[in-house]
């Protein structure tokens, strides 16, 4: 079928407000799942200097984390898929909030601060105090633990989202549904990185988990009253959405979720393709650029002021630093209008085709990274790192929403959706087994300078697989 014979519907004012009330209370406990994820990034810096960790033990947890989220999302799915999106979704939540609390509670078992040594190559003096007969090695192994079983409880926010919409929007409709999903994405880390840093205003680090913790269990409540799988259990009949060739309400077996997924060349072309979308993102744009400030331009200032506190001066600087600002802010806007920009160009420039427009974004990312690591070589300091990372987060966001987002309720249609999903977003996060170790092996040694390069090949490898799926369309029926 050509993606002219796909009609856009048309939708009665009482579909279109329960949708957008169904959508806001599935968008917001989505955002504050990002919240509750990206809060570790955004809270290393300040966590790592009373607890004497490096990049090093940062990484374990930028590994750990995704890969139990990677892994989840691809054996979760059929579960999704076979549930119903709410189900799901309210099983996560509960398990997001147990574990951020937990996390959270390991601050108490830090008697005294570790101590740092001065200058350029800082290390730690004297481990922290720790109490409860633990020994660093032991609150490291607990807490990655912990942050990993969040990584499975999470796994369900991506899943579930795309099952309960793949329900309510109509194929030629997904695009534009990126985008949203784009905002919502954004907001969730815009809540992690700015919004971490000013709790550490008022309160000590364990708050900065804590507290979004809380939310989930207040949007928690929300979705069980408020949100419904489909259309149909919100008393709006059915509604067909031109993607599935069987519109029947006949719960899909494991096997036939499984075979139409994963026995599909164009499924896998468009998974290897989210791979190459988490290299950049796990790499650079979601979890390790507020650390590469703190390192490269903040320690540097305040080892000159103060060098015995370095360290813990330049964290707590981030908050009001105005180049992590503009990067807080901009990756969040740049990132929305990615998304928008390329879902909407996607529905009505090509006819639903995702691969075009995931092609420009992989093109654009490798010309973002090029200027950022040449930025960089020229010195010309945090503001033109902020601007390359603003405009990266433009074609990343752009590329991820047509993937996660209309992808894969695209090609998994209603029935299969999540399972769908799980197998882009798994395979985007699983590229943690590299780069949760790899960023701090290639800062130590070769320096920040080398952080930029590395994903661009990647980005390259990304553009030329989409390029063999151009012309691809989901098989479905024409509307509604």
């Amino acid at each position: 079928m050509t993606s002219a014979t796909l009609a856009r519907p048309e939708h009665t004012q009482a579909f279109r407000e329960r949708r957008a009330v169904n959508w806001l209370s599935l968008g917001m406990l989505y955002a504050f799942f990002y919240a509750t994820r990206y809060n570790f990034a955004a809270a290393a810096p300040r966590m790592a200097v009373p607890l004497g960790w490096k990049n090093t033990e940062l990484g374990v947890f930028e590994m750990m984390m995704p890969l139990v989220y990677g892994l989840a999302v691809v054996f979760n799915g059929p579960l999704a898929d076979r549930i119903g999106g709410k189900k799901a979704f309210l099983f996560g939540a509960v398990g997001v909030t147990v574990m951020n609390v937990l996390f959270g509670l390991a601050s108490f078992a830090v008697l005294s601060p570790a101590v740092w040594s001065q200058g350029a190559n800082a290390h730690v003096v004297t481990p922290a105090a720790l109490g409860y007969g633990l020994t660093s090695g032991m609150l490291l192994t607990l807490m990655a633990i912990v942050w990993g079983l969040n990584g499975y409880f999470q796994s369900f926010g991506a899943l579930s989202i795309v099952k309960v919409n793949a329900q309510w929007f109509h194929v030629r409709e997904r695009g534009t549904f990126a985008g949203v999903f784009g905002v919502l994405i954004r907001f969730g880390l815009l809540l992690a990185f700015q919004g971490v840093p000013l709790i550490f205003l008022f309160f000590p680090w364990q708050y900065a988990f804590w507290i979004p913790g809380l939310c989930v269990a207040v949007f928690f409540l929300v979705n069980l009253k408020w949100m419904e799988n489909s259309p149909k259990d919100a008393g709006l009949g059915e509604f067909d959405t031109g993607d599935d060739a069987d519109p029947s309400d006949v719960a899909p077996t494991i096997g036939e979720i499984l075979r139409k997924v994963f026995a599909s060349r164009t499924m896998w072309i468009i998974a290897a393709g989210s791979m190459m979308v988490g290299f950049v993102r796990r790499s650079v744009v979601d979890a390790w650029w507020p650390k590469y400030f703190v390192d490269v331009f903040l320690e540097p200032k305040y080892r000159l002021i103060d060098p015995t506190h370095a360290k813990e001066l330049a964290a707590r600087a981030l908050v009001s630093y105005p180049p992590y600002i503009i990067a807080t802010w901009g990756i969040a806007l740049a990132g929305i209008a990615g998304g928008f920009a390329f879902g909407i160009t996607s529905d009505r420039r090509f006819g639903g085709r995702r691969a075009p427009v995931i092609v420009f974004g992989f093109i654009g990312m490798a010309v973002m990274l090029a200027l950022f690591g040449t930025s960089d070589l020229l010195n010309l300091g945090p503001i033109a790192a902020a601007c390359c990372l603003v405009v990266l987060s433009f074609f990343v966001n752009g590329a991820h929403g047509m993937i996660s987002g209309a992808a894969s309720m695209d090609f998994g249609g209603r029935k299969a959706a999540a399972t769908a999903a799980g197998l882009f977003d798994g395979m985007q996060y699983l590229t943690a087994f590299i780069v949760g170790p790899g960023v701090p092996l290639l800062t130590k040694r070769w320096g920040w300078e080398a952080w930029h390069w590395a994903p661009i090949p990647f980005a390259l490898v990304g553009a030329v697989l989409m390029m063999r799926i151009w012309n691809v369309v989901p098989k479905g029926r024409a509307s509604h």
